[in-house]
């Protein structure tokens, strides 16, 4: 199969998905599942391209593998926090807004503004387990290795500074404060640096083959994405407003690569 047609088929299917999520949220009026498919959903790209694909074995199993233990925790976790929680409230006040100003209805909204957006996202972000699995040769080398380590350390970097926030949440005593203990101490955001590490390792992965090498836009669009646009600007920007100690944890505190806290 041609790369052109992979990346065709992967798309018509992705689209396919996420209408019939749109489908299922014009049912309930709540987009925020859609946090949750945005990690299954590259799991799913990962599994459609793996049986599409005569690529090397072995760096097919280590994409697939990788990516599977980084969306399904991830996706797994962000749908028990919607089941707990409820709705995103993110998203009601931009549905607010814009039926305010536009006069649109949810359907034409989170169609247009959530599905219609994030679909195509998703699909670049995770060019590295598409383009990484074509080619059959060369096999994993040194930069693969490196990737993998990469990825996994992203992935347990995420996962234990998720744990330690949830933690933090559930102590009655902690609230109205700022979360600037173990991984936060250093690191603003270690769940978005575990993210874009687990991405940048998959693409080193895939980089080791001639086709992988041009999966370079999915890494860059995330790490974008994380901290310039939709990441950490709008977490940022609430946290300053509710919580008063939160610009100085800012002033001390690195905003993306882990590093020792300034001194006051």
């Amino acid at each position: 199969m041609s790369v052109a047609a992979l990346l065709a088929t992967n798309a018509a299917l992705l689209a396919l998905l996420f209408v019939m999520l749109w489908l299922i949220c014009l049912k309930t009026r709540d987009v925020t599942p859609i946090d949750s498919v945005w990690a299954l959903g590259m799991v799913f790209l990962a599994s459609t391209t793996f049986v599409q694909t005569g690529g090397d074995p072995t760096r097919k199993t280590l994409l697939i593998g990788l990516c599977a233990v980084w969306g399904v925790r991830l996706g797994g976790y962000l749908l028990w926090r919607w089941r707990a929680h409820g709705p995103d409230r993110r998203y009601q006040t931009m549905f607010a807004k814009v039926e305010a100003a536009k006069g649109w209805g949810f359907a034409r909204a989170s169609l247009l503004l959530v599905f219609a957006t994030q679909a195509p996202l998703l699909f670049i972000v995770c060019l590295p387990v598409q383009l990484g699995q074509i080619d059959p040769a060369p096999p994993l080398g040194l930069v693969g290795v490196i990737g993998a380590g990469l990825a996994m350390i992203g992935i347990a970097f995420e996962s234990i500074g998720d744990w330690q926030l949830l933690r933090f949440r559930r102590d009655p005593a902690n609230a109205g404060q700022v979360m600037s203990r173990g991984l936060w101490r250093y690191t603003r955001h270690p769940n978005y640096f575990g993210d874009a590490c687990t991405w940048w390792g998959l693409y080193l992965i895939a980089a080791e083959t001639g086709t992988g090498l041009y999966a370079l836009p999915g890494p860059i669009l995330l790490t974008w994405t994380l901290m310039r646009w939709s990441g950490a600007p709008t977490i940022e920007g609430r946290l300053k407003r509710k919580k008063p100690g939160y610009e100085d944890y800012m002033r001390r505190t690195s905003g993306f690569i882990p590093w020792w806290p300034k001194q006051a």
